[in-house]
């Protein structure tokens, strides 16, 4: 917490007058050390809504990069978000060979394995166990027939839920009961067939966290809430590459910000 350029002092004075300098850079160290434990108090006080996301997985080490990167890395290690996982191999009684199939033959035939609904109701369960409100509980189950996932939904659902279950199936999908026992809602992220549900739970945690005070920083960074454009220049203002020279479009120069308002309009 407290500023690591306070660490470390050099005696770069003796005696009397070296002391006089350490208790004067320590007095200064303490003053950044209220600063800081202020700022986390406000912090918490001020986003105390914890988001707590629960993953039921076979494969919880693919989130691993990604969580741990970036604005979502931050988010967590600031305890504004938090990501747990449930994997339904460890709620099977290993034999010798310790193989513990998730899966198995589907009834009435059929190409590829379904998961078996066992395992997976011990994960949720077990994720449920974890939680206290369990009237702000939302679990979600991923198939292509599902309802379509959108920005408006991970707004609603911030705002009404503080613990989402996420139960990323795998093979040909998850045994029907375990949706019918838990009331889980089918969604999907697109009018496409994804190996799993690991990334469409990775696409829930980002988008549902970006609506979290805090998460971003300013609520300005929400793109959805602000006139954005589908074009984004930077320096240079004339690139060439090539032999051609590619410019900055003029009205993003002129400092006319309705020019530019209007501009992104057009753009989106």
């Amino acid at each position: 917490m407290l500023s690591s350029q306070f660490f470390f002092y050099f005696p770069l004075f003796r005696n009397n007058s070296y002391r006089c300098y350490y208790e004067t850079r320590k007095e200064v160290a303490n003053n950044y050390y209220f600063w800081d434990l202020g700022l986390f108090l406000f912090s918490f006080l001020y986003y105390s809504e914890l988001m707590r996301f629960h993953v039921i997985t076979i494969f919880p080490e693919i989130f691993d990069s990604y969580l741990n990167e970036s604005i979502l890395g931050r988010a967590i290690k600031g305890k504004l978000v938090s990501v747990k996982f449930y994997n339904p191999r460890d709620f099977i009684k290993a034999p010798k060979n310790n193989y513990r199939p998730v899966d198995d033959r589907p009834y009435g035939g059929g190409p590829g394995m379904v998961m078996r609904a066992e395992p997976v109701l011990k994960a949720i369960e077990k994720a449920l166990s974890k939680i206290k409100d369990k009237k702000k509980i939302k679990i979600i189950n991923f198939s292509p027939s599902g309802k379509k996932f959108t920005t408006e939904y991970a707004k609603n659902s911030v705002k009404k839920y503080t613990d989402v279950i996420l139960i990323s199936g795998r093979y040909e999908g998850i045994d029907a009961r375990v949706k019918k026992i838990f009331r889980a809602e089918d969604i999907s992220v697109g009018d496409f067939v994804l190996t799993g549900g690991e990334l469409p739970a990775m696409i829930l945690i980002d988008c549902m966290s970006r609506q979290i005070k805090g998460v971003l920083g300013k609520f300005e960074s929400l793109e959805e809430e602000r006139v954005s454009s589908s074009e984004f220049y930077t320096r240079p203002e004339v690139l060439k590459y090539k032999g051609k020279n590619y410019k900055v479009p003029k009205v993003l120069l002129s400092g006319n910000h309705k020019l530019i308002e209007e501009w992104k309009k057009k753009g989106r």
